[in-house]
């Protein structure tokens, strides 16, 4: 009779945003982990990765230089990158006397508050509450009805 529906849970992780940008010579994949991204740079030509690269981000207006990481990935923190919504990003890369611009959209998820990830156990609770309120009272009513049968 009752279907049941699956598990939410407020804690469960959701998916980092995404970027993924391609120019004629270089790929580039960056994930956002609050307000970090860090991202790979390779050759589109025989996926190499490329470590010594110069890397800039413009991000809402404002520069960052990214910052070379030991295992060949790129990094730069912003609190930009904590605010929802669409973000027009670009890469300005320089590698020896080759420069490049890679130009994207970073598509940032609104970050839920504590109070917005309870509310649909708190819902459910309220729901649940309800109908046993009902149901006690229809037991109520049930039994008083068959007690004043019973005396007439």
């Amino acid at each position: 009779m009752f279907g049941t529906a699956p598990a939410l849970r407020a804690d469960e992780p959701t998916a980092a945003p995404r970027i993924e940008l391609r120019s004629a010579d270089y790929l580039l994949v960056g994930l956002v982990h609050g307000d970090a991204l860090n991202l790979r740079l390779s050759r589109v030509s025989d996926n190499a990765p490329v470590p010594d690269a110069v890397i800039t981000a413009t991000l809402r207006g404002a520069s960052y230089p990214l910052i070379a990481q030991a295992d060949g990935s790129y990094s730069f923190v912003a609190k930009d990158l904590a605010l929802p919504g669409p973000a027009g990003i670009d890469f300005h890369v320089v590698r020896g006397p080759a420069q490049d611009t890679l130009h994207g959209t970073l598509q940032l998820p609104a970050v839920a508050r504590d109070d917005e990830k309870s509310t649909v156990r708190q819902n459910a609770w309220w729901v649940l509450n309800f109908a046993v309120c009902i149901a006690a009272y229809w037991l109520f009513m049930r039994r008083r009805k068959a007690q004043t049968e019973e005396e007439a």
